[in-house]
């Protein structure tokens, strides 16, 4: 009796041991765990927070600029225009230099060229005269006796 009731108490004991153990693992290691994950996850969300901060500060920086070059684009506008009505020798060429400043290029259909009449397409073969054999004739380019 004592064999038997020693068989069933090692194998019953060292379950025991083994739940406590794990019980004791698992209630640790979830704390390590979600510390490092949280971690993880604010580690990210700083990312995030730097490339919503660098894309907003790009698109600010660019609108500066869109707005510099729009200012010297109408600087620019201004200086021909001054020059124009300074430099130009009589009033149809003041007229015609500033109509050309503050006029857009037409957005129309544009003209399509046409081909020449009567032009051939070149040609793939080379053309033979009449009564002379082609190039796919045994004879061509033999030397008659």
């Amino acid at each position: 009796m004592e064999h038997s009731l020693l068989v069933w108490l090692l194998p019953t004991l060292a379950l025991v041991v083994g739940v406590v153990a794990g019980f004791l693992i698992a209630r640790l290691a979830p704390n390590a765990a979600p510390s490092s994950t949280q971690r993880q996850l604010d580690e990210i969300q700083e990312r995030f927070d730097n490339y919503q901060h660098e894309v907003v500060t790009h698109f600010n920086s660019t609108a500066i600029l869109v707005k510099k070059l729009t200012q010297s684009y109408q600087e620019v506008q201004d200086h021909l225009a001054e020059g124009a009505n300074s430099l130009a020798l009589d009033e149809l060429t003041r007229q015609r230099l500033l109509a050309s400043l503050h006029s857009e290029a037409p957005i129309g259909p544009r003209e399509r060229l046409t081909p020449p009449q009567g032009a051939e397409p070149p040609l793939d073969y080379a053309p033979k005269a009449p009564n002379s054999p082609g190039m796919l004739d045994e004879q061509y380019g033999l030397k008659r006796k």
